[in-house]
């Protein structure tokens, strides 16, 4: 699938229409698809294979992004796979070793990435196509063949991975480029300026020194265009979607093989093309090769025998848009239709927006599944399918669970391991766990914290935690213990202080409930008070749960339990009703976290019948009212040393406030009876009476 051909799109939406997006998934999506802007050009050479003819027309190309420092370089490297590579190895036994070596080893990128960069020279030089010195030609164990042209230009001063290279090696370091106010360049100690191009300025250049960055690429590619071996180029690291997958299982790819025809695809009314069931693959190969019923067809557009392709799809090709899918379930006349048209509009947004208001999935998804599920979405637009540009308008990347692992080595040397509940843990001194002991006095090994798996037993079993503690236990210890994106370590006891904490909630409930009803009186200060503390609370828990932030809901919920618990309503003028009011906006809070119980208590108070049940209970709305204070309290100071402080009213001027705290308990009791020379008041915080 040609996915390179949104590859400009892909990224600049990716840069600025998904601000809902986590920025460490956007950067490696902006990585992936790498574009980069720089010069391709040749280093010329007179090296001839068998044929007796140039290899590669006596060009070998290379791509870079720092023109700039082309003076600067001392050696060239090429893939172990490159025509030069393999040119040298036939006639030196070294870097015919070197490129074994290095097939033998990991090939991805990420593989290659942490290796050790290795290298062995091939004898051959070509020529540098500004100065025409002679280059030397290496063979780098971390250049790829399938980016570029499987060859980069070696330039240590200016390049890290170069400046290793070369000082491992003895490869001369050319200093290209000078940084304002670095002047020092230390050839066996790399700095992060010798690679900085915003301030640097080219030197030891010839024609091209006394440069800006921008200024010496510009120079550098129209004096390379001149002599015809370069110019400048825009490269892209995404590579387009192979989708065929050599197995049994998957999506068959409607394509049917002619002998004459080549490719022809299965027409419309003939689709889908429907497995059979009742292979079983033996490991000798794809099981589809063997079956003639559905091998054997007919070409669509000659008539002549032809045969099925048996590859199936790339399983991303369905994750790329089942989401669309959900929308138009039970269409079988299209892909989708309406039912995508509503669901997936995203935020009101009908046409060239972006869909789905939120998306939660795992941070190994932040790459592949979301680029691919982005560029079917664009691929669905241009079909007309559906009216968006992307599918997904806020993203949220789930943290894992952890656990204790526990093992014993077997007879063969392999691992057993044991759930942590059926383990008691050994301590050393600092009270760090080394091992532990089963029930049976099986000594076991401690292998640390790790992601929960079958495999290692380390798993908690959700129906366990139900039948002990009740679903809403479970759920509110994972949504409190951490935040959504982050890691989450296992704890019995901390889920043992979710239920204290439901349990209160339920015990506060039974006791409004043995309360007598609220008198309509208008409230008193300290029911004011109370209203003000769970309105403020309120207005956080909103602002928490627009931003998924679950674990400070939670944080939010426990708060407004504690004020009303402290609340004293006996003789209080509005204080039940104040209650009421601050319990029924908790059972709110916590009913997405915890429906059951607050589902029970909402009926058993008498809130179902105002309001209906709690599922339709319109969300609490923050009082405005309620946060308006009558009086506020200012810390009081004398000489600037904190003394106490000083309750004033909120609308009280400078006048009113001084003469307050002059009059206040506190002054009196730490002036000493010194005279008043000034009053310095800061609104809202404090005021400070400076004495004699």
């Amino acid at each position: 699938l040609k996915i390179t051909d949104y590859a400009e799109e892909l990224l600049d939406h990716v840069q600025h229409k998904l601000p809902g997006w986590p920025e460490r998934v956007r950067l490696m999506q902006e990585n992936w698809i790498g574009k980069s802007s720089g010069v391709r050009f040749a280093f010329t050479h007179d090296i001839r294979g068998a044929d007796g003819a140039p290899i590669q027309d006596g060009r070998m190309y290379v791509f870079t992004t720092r023109a700039d420092t082309i003076m600067g370089v001392t050696f060239c490297a090429v893939a172990p796979e490159h025509p030069l590579a393999t040119h040298a190895a036939q006639s030196d036994p070294k870097v015919a070793a070197f490129i074994a070596e290095c097939k033998a080893g990991g090939v991805t990128e990420a593989e290659l990435a942490t290796q050790e960069k290795k290298g062995v020279p091939t004898g051959l030089t070509v020529t540098h196509p500004i100065t025409d010195e002679q280059v030397p030609v290496w063979v780098g164990n971390y250049v790829l063949m399938s980016y570029g042209d499987g060859a980069v230009m070696g330039v240590p001063a200016h390049d890290e991975r170069d400046f290793a290279f070369a000082n491992k090696y003895g490869i001369p370091i050319v200093q290209v480029v000078l940084v304002d106010d670095e002047p020092h360049f230390d050839f066996h100690k790399w700095q992060d300026w010798y690679a900085d191009k915003e301030r640097g300025v080219t030197i030891n250049s010839d024609n091209f020194s006394g440069m800006r960055y921008q200024e010496a690429v510009d120079a550098v590619a129209h004096a390379l265009e001149e002599k015809g071996l370069g110019a400048k180029k825009t490269t892209w690291r995404l590579r387009d979607w192979g989708i065929s997958r050599q197995r049994y299982w998957g999506t068959p790819i409607p394509i049917i093989h002619c002998p004459d025809c080549g490719p022809v695809p299965v027409p419309e009314q003939d689709l889908p093309v429907v497995l059979p069931t009742d292979c079983v693959p033996d490991g000798s190969g794809n099981p589809l090769n063997k079956r003639e019923d559905f091998l054997a067809c007919t070409c669509p557009t000659c008539g002549k025998p032809a045969r099925r392709e048996t590859d199936t799809m790339d399983t991303f090709v369905d994750s790329s848009w089942y989401f669309m899918r959900y929308c138009d379930p039970a269409n079988d006349q299209a892909m989708v239709a309406d039912g995508a048209r509503y669901w997936m509009r995203g935020q009101g947004n009908a046409t060239g927006g972006s869909g789905m208001d939120q998306y939660i999935g795992g941070i190994e998804h932040a790459i592949l599944h979301l680029l691919y599920a982005r560029f079917w979405t664009k691929v669905m637009r241009d079909l007309g399918l559906v009216t968006i540009d992307e599918p997904f308008t806020r993203l949220l990347t789930q943290g894992m669970v952890l656990n204790h692992i526990y093992y014993k080595r077997n007879a063969k040397g392999g691992k057993d391991y044991f759930p942590p509940a059926e383990v008691t843990p050994t301590l050393d001194a600092q009270g760090r766990i080394t091992g532990g002991t089963t029930a049976d006095g099986t000594v076991v090994e401690y292998g640390g914290v790790g992601k929960m798996g079958k495999s290692e037993r380390n798993g908690v079993d959700p129906q366990e935690l139900i039948e002990k503690y009740g679903a809403d236990t479970a759920r509110l210890y994972t949504m409190f213990t951490a935040p959504p994106e982050a890691t989450l370590e296992w704890n019995d006891a901390a889920v043992e202080g979710s239920f204290r904490f439901l349990r209160r909630v339920w015990n506060f409930g039974q006791a409004l409930a043995a309360m007598p009803a609220a008198d309509g009186a208008a409230p008193g200060k300290a029911a004011k008070a109370l209203r003000r503390e769970v309105h403020t609370v309120l207005r956080q828990v909103d602002y928490d749960y627009q931003r998924m932030q679950y674990n400070t809901v939670v944080s939010g919920a426990m708060k407004l339990l504690n004020a009303l618990e402290g609340f004293k309503a006996e003789g209080e003028e509005g204080g039940v009703a104040a209650l009421r009011e601050g319990f029924g906006i908790l059972l709110r809070v916590l009913y997405p976290v915890t429906p059951h119980l607050t589902h029970q208590l909402w009926k058993q108070l008498g809130y179902a019948d105002a309001q209906g049940l709690l599922l339709d209970a319109p969300w609490p709305v923050v009082d405005e009212s309620a946060l308006a204070q009558d009086e506020v309290e200012l810390m009081l100071q004398i000489n600037g040393k904190l003394r106490g402080a000083v309750v004033v009213p909120a609308g009280a001027d400078k006048a009113e406030i001084e003469a307050l705290a002059v009059a206040s308990e506190a002054f009196t009791k730490h002036a000493n009876g010194q005279a008043v020379k000034r009053v310095i008041v800061v609104p809202g915080r404090l005021v400070n009476v400076v004495v004699a």
